[in-house]
């Protein structure tokens, strides 16, 4: 599947979560090797001098040291192609059957490349009759030891995100969000003919969710992404709207919508100044992200991301230099004019009201304050541009004739309540007819408040957990 995505350039893997750096003061044994193979070797006569002539003892030391370290790493690329060393057998079993064959594809495919390299170094050292000769050896074991350590690392990433499937409980919520992340992609992907690639979701820490799209290069240059991996936050698991912004990073990025975005987006906010419509244009594949979460579940979106990014005033108005958000406080009014392009009055009426109470402008350094004062007047026609404005992505066709965003409008969504009754969680006619809608409807509930929100997660978790035993 991965193999006919649109690939982006050797684009960066992991996209919201670069490794942590090595802590201070911290050392382990790889520090004093190198990461890319040995330094240049010193000529043989430095050497000659220093311990005179080569002997057959020099020789036979350097092989025997040479063939040890082949072995060593031939059996640790063999032990890549065992996905229990990655994640118990337990987690595997749990994947619905087409993610699984993919990522197992994947890591085997690896473990195929790396296995001639391996043969070749034991060939080579039994062909090596004087000291350069095994020298050349051992620093090939080195390139090998390298690559291992990428496609390690791979299998590491994907087997740490198979293995959050903890428990009954876990695996079913997952395989749920596996499922109506799914059906976020196949409207837009299935008519414009495109493939829906497999999703792995993940539990994890923080506050924001992130994906490893399908279709990038991984660690491995030669490896790419074979599903999308999803990282779904423990306090969001059961209101998991943000998955389908990560989702709509993955459409996006297939059809090529990001570009195009950029260049409407600057061409909408240019009446507000260069520098201004230049900023928007750089937070396009944010935007196109919350642009489907929205068109899929509406106010529920914005809830649900108003409750993540809602922090100090510091934080909601700061725009570090080449950030692809925009500033929380920005982000936050283009949802609500989403939300009146397409519902006219509601509760993120008051959301606003009570946005701009908690973070006046009068205190932000003049150049935030700049950007954001100029971007307020644009804000209803940036909304109608990301889901009204048809585009070349999504073949002359708009975002919303493809996902209508008045199928969950609240008026639409209690419609549905009324129409499903007490059946609506528990029919696997609704489960099948009308997920993504369950899940706005039950967001929205959750998110407006009253006597009923705890028995609407109850009743919500109950349904989370049918579909994903039921797969």
């Amino acid at each position: 599947m991965a193999d006919i995505l649109r690939l982006a350039p050797r684009a960066q893997p992991v996209e919201t979560w670069p490794p942590p750096p090595v802590r201070p003061g911290w050392h382990t044994e790889a520090d004093t090797a190198s990461t890319t193979g040995t330094a240049p070797r010193p000529p043989m006569s430095a050497v000659a001098e220093e311990h005179g002539p080569p002997t057959e003892r020099d020789i036979a030391a350097l092989r025997a040291q040479t063939a040890r370290q082949i072995s060593h790493w031939s059996a640790a690329v063999e032990g890549l192609a065992r996905p229990d060393n990655f994640a118990s057998p337990a987690a595997w079993a749990s994947l619905e059957s087409r993610l699984g064959v993919a990522l197992r594809t994947e890591l085997q495919r690896a473990v195929d490349r790396l296995r001639p390299k391996a043969r070749a170094l034991a060939v080579a050292l039994a062909a090596a009759h004087s000291v350069d000769q095994v020298q050349d050896v051992r620093r090939a074991v080195m390139t090998l030891r390298h690559e291992y350590q990428r496609v390690e690392t791979m299998a590491d990433f994907y087997g740490d995100a198979v293995n959050t499937r903890t428990g009954e409980r876990i695996t079913a919520l997952l395989r749920a969000c596996d499922l109506l992340a799914l059906r976020t992609m196949e409207p837009v992907l299935v008519p414009l003919g495109q493939p829906v690639p497999p999703v792995l979701c993940y539990l994890n820490e923080g506050l924001g969710a992130s994906i490893l799209r399908a279709g990038v290069r991984l660690w491995d240059p030669a490896a790419i992404s074979p599903v999308a991996a999803v990282k779904i936050t423990r306090h969001n698991l059961l209101r998991p709207t943000a998955l389908i912004h990560e989702t709509g990073h993955q459409v996006a990025f297939q059809l090529g919508w990001n570009e195009e975005l950029a260049r409407a987006l600057r061409e909408a906010a240019v009446s507000a100044g260069r520098e201004v419509a230049d900023a928007w244009a750089g937070w396009a594949q944010e935007i196109a992200a919350d642009a489907l979460a929205f068109a899929h579940t509406g106010f529920s979106a914005l809830a649900a991301l108003h409750d993540v990014i809602a922090g100090t005033p510091g934080s909601v108005t700061n725009m570090p230099p080449g950030d692809p958000h925009p500033p929380a406080y920005l982000r936050v009014l283009l949802g609500t004019a989403m939300c009146r392009d397409w519902y006219g009055a509601g509760p993120w009426d008051e959301m606003e009201l009570a946005w701009l109470r908690s973070y006046p402008l009068d205190q932000v350094p003049a150049h935030r304050r700049d950007v954001i004062e100029a971007s307020l007047p644009v804000l209803p026609r940036l909304a109608r541009v990301c889901l009204r404005e048809p585009a070349a992505a999504f073949k002359g066709r708009a975002l919303a004739s493809l996902v209508d965003p008045e199928r969950v409008s609240p008026r639409s969504l209690e419609a549905l309540a009324r129409r499903g009754g007490q059946a609506l969680y528990t029919s696997d006619y609704w489960m099948d007819a009308e997920p993504l809608r369950i899940l706005a409807l039950s967001c929205l509930r959750m998110s407006l408040g009253g006597p009923d929100t705890e028995h609407t997660r109850a009743s919500f978790e109950n349904w989370m957990t049918a579909l994903g035993k039921r797969g």
